[in-house]
């Protein structure tokens, strides 16, 4: 009996298996499962340190969505039509979809090679359980708008932030938690208003209900990582497990150390996201991720009238 077949499945083995499941329903349904086994201890270990495991460059995809490039994407509308909000849906379900495998791949690809603690692990199996059920109660909905996924093109400009970020997790969290999922909660309160205005009040129920709510703490949970990892460089000494400065750090300390952090971020956006962010922004849900407008400001683009487009 070989080595793995004696032992019981890590979560980094698990995770990969959920990368190379091709159905995006069936790749949702194994997420939860794997999340739910570990957040009730039955997978027990976060990976083995004598394997190393290959994670896949792009994750399994089934080929029944057409993809094309972001410039080529017909316009959404603002969810005054059936076509419209089956679009805007459409291009949500997709979101989700790759955002199922953007929180796997972080577990997989990181975890073990940044030594990250328990916790990192815990936060992003949350989050990938989250994604699975935003996908899946999002395609039922399509459904119920008289469409499915797969029935209209995409793309997939997030995987192409995650490849360009493959090889560094600071870089990870600032583009794709930081940057991408906080560019999300700019524009969801104007996308739920728009499906309310529309009369589909179902559609604008799930997002305020259970999408928006936890798209803040998926945000927040990049935050919280990427300032643990800046902290971390700065004092190879600090407990692993603790998200408290280190140190006994005083105030004033506290802000250099803050200051040091925002500066990172800035400098890691500038170079890995092409182009500024784009105003306007949801100062109090970005507040209640855990970043201010110190972090983000300094990056954007101050539009002459500023005005929030449907979802990416």
């Amino acid at each position: 009996m070989s080595r793995r077949q004696d032992r019981a499945e890590t979560l980094v083995e698990a995770a990969v298996r959920v990368l190379n499941t091709a159905d995006p329903f069936e790749k949702a349904r194994l997420g939860d499962s794997v999340a739910s086994q570990w957040l009730q201890g039955t997978i027990t270990q976060p990976y083995d340190p004598s394997l190393d495991l290959p994670v896949p460059d792009r994750p399994a995809r089934l080929s029944n969505v057409k993809l094309v490039s972001p410039s080529l994407m017909p316009k959404l509308g603002k969810a005054g039509s059936l076509k419209s909000r089956q679009a805007i849906v459409h291009s949500l379900v997709h979101i989700e979809s790759w955002a199922i495998d953007l929180s796997w791949d972080i577990i997989a690809r990181f975890g073990k090679q940044a030594t990250m603690p328990r916790d990192f692990f815990t936060d992003f199996v949350k989050v990938a359980q989250d994604e699975g059920r935003h996908f899946t109660l999002l395609a039922e909905r399509l459904e119920g708008l008289g469409s499915f996924y797969g029935a209209l093109p995409a793309h997939d400009g997030l995987w192409d932030s995650a490849t360009a970020t493959s090889n560094d997790l600071l870089a990870r969290l600032a583009v794709e938690h930081c940057v991408h999922e906080a560019r999300g909660l700019d524009v969801l309160p104007t996308t739920i208003s728009r499906f309310r205005n529309g009369g589909d009040t179902e559609t604008a129920e799930l997002l305020e209900r259970v999408v928006y709510p936890e798209e803040i703490t998926h945000c927040a949970a990049g935050v919280k990582w990427f300032k643990y990892l800046c902290l971390r460089a700065e004092n190879p000494a600090w407990n692993q497990g603790s998200m408290a400065s280190p140190g006994g750090a005083g105030e004033s300390e506290k802000t250099v150390e803050e200051n040091d952090v925002i500066q990172k971020f800035h400098s890691i956006v500038r170079t890995y996201f092409r182009g500024p962010l784009k105003p306007p922004f949801n100062e109090e849900a970005r507040k209640a991720a855990g970043f201010g407008p110190q972090w983000y400001e300094p990056l954007a683009i101050k539009e002459v009238n500023p005005r929030v487009t449907t979802i990416f």
